[in-house]
């Protein structure tokens, strides 16, 4: 254990007082030397000049701890995980047997995979749904004021779509209900935290496009969307190829999801109706990483290659017009491990940004002020969560700098991960 894990550590009442080298708050560019006061339930200062003393136990002049060398950052959010799924797997036999297991078993594997999560840092989860109930079953144990340690979670529970289109093992669809509104309302009903769309289909790898013509219209799309937000909930939209990106956008959905091919123009467009996007990465980089196990030749290989620098290219865009980017991996895809393929995610960006600043507002700020979770975290702020990181290795040089030692400080607890992480599982 580090020295550092039991003088940060706090409990009950107990407060700590620290002052940082650097700090990213998930939303500016980084602050030199600053002083934080937080408990085991929420950080209840942050600035500059020293804390009032109210804060701080009688007669406390100096930090219970200075550390120069530091950067201290909010923990992230992964904002497009289907947790159900494991995603490290890349034998596709063994990934079709894992499907074969019934709920109760896919929600056991999934709880085991979230103990592991919070000592990497990663301290939400936007659930991309599954229709096994997996996703809301571990939304409503979070709720449950005696839960493990686990990161937040919140779920859609199954997407929707249309039947025989793609998507069935993770949606149910649309034809099982009388109305569009009743197909958001049976999902309110479950307890969905937000309602997920699938109105396109996926990329065509051998072809290096998409194939197949949406499978939603623009006005489905829009009724789904208006039906999410009477019900007081934000719609995402499963969409790749332009023609599935314009229906989406048309349909005033809260976020694009994946977003492959996606023009200049509905970029702009997206910004000026904050509509955001989560540009996932990392499944079609995993494509070409492992082509062989995929069967693909150097043609397929150079194709993938080409969606993706193209991707590259719309990001680096996306930044520049304002577009409102949130960082998902898309993980339980294959070779998309949790947690783990979230790191991957986020130098990806930055391999297409150039900015590792930005990329980690976009995995925490971004996504708490956007996604409108039921709790308060992913900023470095009064009154959010006490659930941090703490690192020697700058993150403001390169995110790769996260996947090295730290320590996370979750609602008063230490933990700590490495390099060495044990990935198994995930």
């Amino acid at each position: 254990m580090s020295l550092l894990s039991k003088p940060l550590s706090v409990s009950g009442i107990e407060s700590k007082w620290i002052k940082v080298g650097t700090v990213l708050n998930g939303i500016d560019r980084p602050v030199s030397n600053v002083n934080i006061v937080y408990d085991s339930t929420s950080i209840k200062y942050v600035g500059k000049d020293i804390p009032p003393k109210d804060l701080l136990p009688e007669g406390q002049l100096s930090p219970d701890l200075d550390l120069p060398d530091y950067t201290l950052l909010p923990g992230l959010i992964e904002a497009h995980a289907h947790l159900f799924l494991e995603g490290a797997e890349l034998d596709f036999q063994k990934r079709k047997d894992y499907l074969k297991q019934d709920s109760n078993q896919l929600l056991e594997k999934a709880k085991d995979r979230l103990k592991k999560l919070v000592s990497l840092g990663i301290i939400a989860y936007r659930d991309a749904g599954d229709k096994d109930g997996v996703g809301l079953a571990l939304s409503k144990i979070y709720e449950n004021g005696n839960r493990p340690i686990m990161p937040y979670v919140d779920s859609p529970g199954a997407a929707i779509h249309h039947l025989g289109r793609y998507g069935s093992f993770m949606a149910e669809p649309i034809e099982n209900h009388k109305s569009l509104k009743d197909c958001v309302n049976e999902r309110v009903q479950k307890g969905a935290d937000r309602i997920k769309l699938i109105p396109t289909g996926i990329i065509n790898f051998k072809l290096g496009r998409v194939t197949k013509e949406p499978q939603m219209t623009a006005q489905e799309v829009a009724s789904l969307a208006a039906a999410s937000k009477e019900f007081g909930r934000q719609s995402f939209a499963h969409a790749s190829g332009a023609d599935g990106i314009d229906l989406v956008i048309d349909g005033d959905v809260d976020s694009v999801e994946h977003g492959f091919f996606i023009r200049d123009d509905q970029l702009s467009r997206m910004r000026d109706k904050q509509i955001a996007w989560v540009p996932t990465f990392t499944p079609v980089q995993k494509q070409v990483d492992h082509a062989a196990e995929m069967g693909w030749d150097d043609v397929i290989k150079s194709n993938l290659q080409k969606i993706l620098d193209g991707h590259a290219a719309s990001l680096r865009k996306a930044f520049e017009k304002g577009v409102l980017v949130i960082g998902g991996s898309d993980a339980g895809s294959v070779g998309v491990g949790h947690g783990i393929g979230f790191y991957d995610e986020l130098e990806l960006m930055e391999k297409a940004v150039a900015d590792p600043v930005s990329v980690i507002n976009s995995a925490t700020g971004t996504s708490s002020k956007r996604l409108n979770f039921k709790e308060k975290f992913g900023i470095i702020e009064k009154d959010y969560k006490t659930r941090f990181i703490l690192t020697k290795n700058s993150p403001v040089e390169s995110v790769k700098n996260l996947r090295k030692e730290k320590h996370v400080i979750f609602d008063g607890r230490v933990f700590q991960s490495d390099e060495t992480f044990d990935v198994d599982g995930l």
